[in-house]
């Protein structure tokens, strides 16, 4: 089948918007759960109400579905690299193995400061794309679907259904988070980042995968790859069409599937097919949800033309900068929250955590837009594209 080469200047500038608010819904999550130490101050009861509405929404509309957002993109950045190298007369597949090495450093870094990191999934899971850039469309899809429908979590509950004894609750991560939570409340600096060394990586990975993202993060990044070989983030009549489809098909899928992950858990009572159920379900519906979100923009997008609206395109240098704002947040975040820093975890409700968040995206959207005027990427994006093409061959001397 031809593949669509799509315009770069144009696809990336759509790219970098989602990338952008997927950002600032993530900075918007992690300070309302105070980068994972959770508590709230004694307040007058109409701001108790405020903050309940306000923690509400922000869950409803972003939760999972910004994650979800990103990881799509991902797998598109994934094939955009690969076609660049291969018009270079370059075979990309083992430089990006090298890649997700790289980017298991940054993971580490990272977690020294947050026990909340999503890198190191994304490094293993990255993987499957390497074979999968030799997959036919139809392949990708299927396999793509197959993960996303949760299959050990089905497998789990079929067990489960036929061993009534059978007990799993699928918490394994929160012995570790328990620990975490304490040493971020009192711990000064140094022990936070001895913590979060061994006792801050289980508790993030064993939730990711508790929580269904080793299965859903690898069939998110086949879509976007299939996204990107198929050209639809490019302005045109095909693509407008399958996205106005996309929105729409999400829409309808998401009204029965947010019924049963809110409806049917309350009716079971196997606490293994109560748990696992409920990871299944709930990523299918974040999926829909997520459709209509990224559809949505990307319609409204198309509908102003090729550039997008106003207000969409002025979140494009914090998208173009994910990786370096991404870690800076958490930093930003961490040092604002725990013990070591400023303390609020216990000190702030909903409401202001919120205006705490708007305050870091607005500084790093600030600095964004200065760094981009004179470099081409940002900083820690040039040290890990510098990384990945470095070369272990002598320079030829005359």
């Amino acid at each position: 089948m031809k593949t669509a080469i799509p315009n770069q200047s144009h696809r990336l500038e759509v790219v970098d918007a989602l990338r952008g608010f997927a950002l600032l819904a993530i900075v918007l999550l992690h300070n309302l759960e105070h980068y994972n130490i959770f508590g709230a101050p004694p307040q007058p009861e109409w701001l108790n109400h405020l903050d309940k509405f306000l923690t509400s929404f922000v869950y409803f509309i972003f939760a999972g579905k910004a994650y979800a957002t990103f990881s799509l993109l991902f797998g598109f950045s994934f094939y955009i690299q690969m076609r660049n190298a291969r018009r270079r007369g370059c075979d990309f597949r083992a430089r990006f193995a090298w890649r997700m090495l790289l980017l298991v450093g940054f993971s580490q870094f990272h977690a020294l400061f947050y026990n909340g990191d999503i890198l190191l999934l994304y490094a293993v899971c990255g993987l499957i794309l390497i074979p999968a850039s030799g997959w036919k469309d139809r392949t990708l899809l299927i396999v793509a679907a197959v993960l996303m429908l949760q299959p050990y979590c089905w497998a789990k509950i079929i067990y489960a259904l036929s061993h009534p004894d059978y007990i799993d609750t699928n918490s394994l991560f929160a012995r570790y988070a328990a620990q975490a939570e304490v040493v971020g409340r009192t711990g000064n600096f140094l022990s936070t980042i001895a913590d979060n060394i061994w006792n801050g990586q289980l508790y993030s990975n064993f939730w990711q995968v508790e929580a269904g993202r080793l299965f859903q993060t690898p069939a998110l990044f086949l879509l976007g790859m299939w996204l990107g070989r198929r050209g639809l983030f490019e302005h045109t009549p095909s693509s407008v069409r399958f996205w106005k489809l996309a929105f729409a098909a999400a829409a309808v899928c998401a009204v029965p599937l947010h019924w049963l992950s809110t409806a049917i858990p309350p009716r079971i009572s196997n606490v293994t097919v109560l748990s696992y159920y409920s990871i299944a379900v709930l990523m299918l519906y974040n999926f829909a949800f997520m459709t209509m979100l990224v559809g949505g923009f990307i319609t409204l997008w198309f509908h102003r033309g090729a550039t997008g609206y106003g207000w969409q395109r002025f979140i494009v240098p914090y998208g173009r900068m994910t990786l370096t704002n991404y870690i800076g947040q958490s930093i930003i975040g961490v040092a604002i929250y725990y013990h070591w820093g400023l303390d609020l975890w216990n000190s702030v409700g909903a409401s202001a955590t919120l205006l705490i968040a708007i305050g870091i995206f607005t500084v790093q959207l600030l600095f964004s837009r200065y760094w981009l005027a004179t470099h081409p990427q940002g900083p820690l994006e040039r040290l890990w594209k510098r990384g990945t093409w470095i070369s272990l061959r002598p320079t030829a001397t005359a």
